[in-house]
């Protein structure tokens, strides 16, 4: 099964070594294996000299991600799932549209506070200290709860945001991921892996991930396309398979011309490369028809739906809100 092709795809081996300069496991401690306990600390002048000994290049660029001139402990007791979270969270689901047929797409994963917080309620508990779990408990909260809401026979997509920085290798990063997708019996190719480009984001490391879960079998996404700096350079790169748009270039795009012609070009751009675009932030449905007659298909927003607490949004009120643009 495709599980496990991937789960042994991502199973921790000894990495080529020439020498070592100290007998820190630091390649298998990052790759989950059964070491020790112990932090790890590891200085620039270190970082330079593993850089010369390891052949193993895109792990060492993997693990310089936080800090200037230093890495941040990494305790190898905590990084295998993420279940030591100190953070109490779950989601809440909105619905991606195909306003083309009116079917649904997609529903990205948002997160939400015990009772329905927002999500700034649980992000402002998010450290240095857990945020890789963090990140594991994220996808792991989104998968087991789309197992249990989606419909089973309908091919819609779960769409779930992941932080970067909170990677370190991969293919090891991902096996939790992976476990929980085949213990529920949620298909790998409906997951859909969507990040925030980020000016601190180290380029080199994200295309890592990237392509390797496009590798293993997931779709990818990039997020808030034209609010960030390298979003024409990161693309130019990596061609992922949705774009979404950022909501400012949406917003009152049906009285702002500049924005139409932005967008408008935007979008030819992405069906030469292509690549699937997906506007969000819709409010309005004069935004809708806009968008409707520039071509787009997939289409995010509280004109459409709202994301629903551990829920999925009614089918019947979005075919009312349809004929209302129409």
């Amino acid at each position: 099964m495709r599980y496990q092709a991937a789960l042994r795809s991502a199973d921790a081996r000894p990495l080529p070594l020439r020498r070592m300069a100290r007998k820190e496991k630091i390649c298998r401690c990052l790759e989950i294996a059964p070491v020790a306990p112990r932090r790890i600390y590891i200085r620039r002048r270190y970082f330079m000299q593993l850089q010369r000994n390891f052949r193993a290049l895109p792990l060492i660029n993997a693990l310089w991600l936080i800090g200037r001139g230093a890495f941040m402990g990494i305790n190898c007791t905590g990084c295998r799932d993420g279940s030591d979270l100190d953070v109490a969270f779950s989601m809440a689901f909105q619905p991606i549209i195909d306003i083309s047929t009116g079917d649904v797409f997609a529903h990205e994963a948002l997160v939400r506070g015990l009772s329905g917080e927002g999500a700034g309620h649980v992000l402002g508990q998010i450290k240095d200290h857990n945020r890789y779990a963090f990140d594991q408990q994220c996808r792991v909260k989104a998968i087991e709860l789309a197992a249990t809401l989606f419909d089973r026979q309908a091919p819609t997509k779960l769409s779930i945001n992941f932080m970067p920085n909170a990677v370190y290798e991969p293919r090891a990063c991902i096996r939790v991921t992976l476990a929980t997708a085949m213990k529920t019996g949620f298909p790998l190719d409906r997951i859909i892996f969507e990040f925030t480009e980020d000016e601190r984001l180290d380029t080199a490391h994200v295309l890592h991930i990237l392509r390797t879960y496009r590798d293993m079998g997931f779709k990818t996404a990039i997020d808030d396309f034209g609010a960030g700096h390298a979003g024409l350079a990161l693309l130019s790169q990596f061609q992922p398979d949705i774009v979404k748009l950022d909501m400012e270039l949406i917003r009152d795009i049906d009285t702002n011309p500049v924005k139409r012609t932005i967008v408008r070009h935007t979008l030819a751009m992405l069906n030469d490369l292509g690549v699937v675009p997906l506007c969000e932030g819709v409010e309005t449905t004069g935004e809708l028809k806009v968008l409707r007659d520039l071509g787009v298909r997939l289409v995010q927003g509280y004109v459409l739906a709202r994301p629903t607490f551990e829920s999925l949004a009614a089918t019947a009120e979005l075919d009312g809100l349809f004929a209302t643009a129409a």
